[in-house]
């Protein structure tokens, strides 16, 4: 080993004993302990945003880089490519846009209201797009990028806009509805699975934009 080999293997050492001693310590708590709101439209950071609770804030952070992400997956397509399908049994890619707003809504009924469905009137609007299939097949075609977008951001706004009167203990609650002796659920898992599912059809739009033929 030469000269400079250890005095490398040393410097190394040093520093991953500081490490495991906790030498950085106090500059993790201090960050920990201060975080800064970023601007709503600070896409690639995670964290507490201006006008909501930290937790909520960190939330609305992740809803917001996922649905930018989606609308990059499905930005530019003609009428034509939204209602393609790929298959017999496929969505397409329009009735999937829908039904990211449909599932949003929902979680807006149980959670700010309480509900655990849809009334008749809602139905009319958001029975085809939660259920898809046939159904979706059926009745989600024939409009333009613009539509699914209005109707995307009308969601999102009564989301954010409500979200500013929680609070973390809001958002931490566990509902005796959902949860079982064997696994609890609260309002945080159900925001964070509005989240996830669009990054499940984010995958599947992405997939079918480059099966359009």
């Amino acid at each position: 080993m030469d000269h400079l080999t250890q005095i490398a293997r040393r410097n190394f050492l040093k520093s991953a004993a500081a490490l495991g001693a906790g030498a950085i310590l106090p500059m993790t708590s201090a960050v920990a302990s201060s975080p800064v709101s970023a601007a709503a439209d600070d896409l690639m950071v995670i964290g507490p945003r201006e006008g909501y609770s930290p937790q909520i804030g960190t939330l609305v952070s992740m809803l917001g880089y996922m649905r930018s992400a989606v609308l990059n997956f499905s930005n530019g397509l003609t009428q034509e490519q939204l209602d393609y399908l790929f298959d017999d049994d496929a969505n397409s890619i329009g009735a999937m846009l829908l039904h990211l707003a449909a599932t949003e809504k929902f979680y807006q009924i149980n959670t700010f209201e309480g509900r655990e469905g849809f009334n008749n009137t809602e139905k009319k609007m958001w029975e085809a797009p939660m259920s898809l299939g046939d159904l979706g097949r059926k009745n989600i075609k024939g409009h333009d990028m613009d539509y699914y977008v209005s109707i995307l951001t009308e969601v999102r706004a009564e989301t954010l806009e409500v979200l500013k009167t929680k609070d973390d203990d809001w958002l931490m609650a566990v509902d005796p509805q959902w949860s079982t002796a064997e696994r609890s659920i609260n309002t945080y898992w159900k925001w964070f699975h509005v989240c996830e599912h669009e990054s499940n059809h984010g995958g599947q739009i992405k997939f079918l934009r480059s099966r359009i033929k």
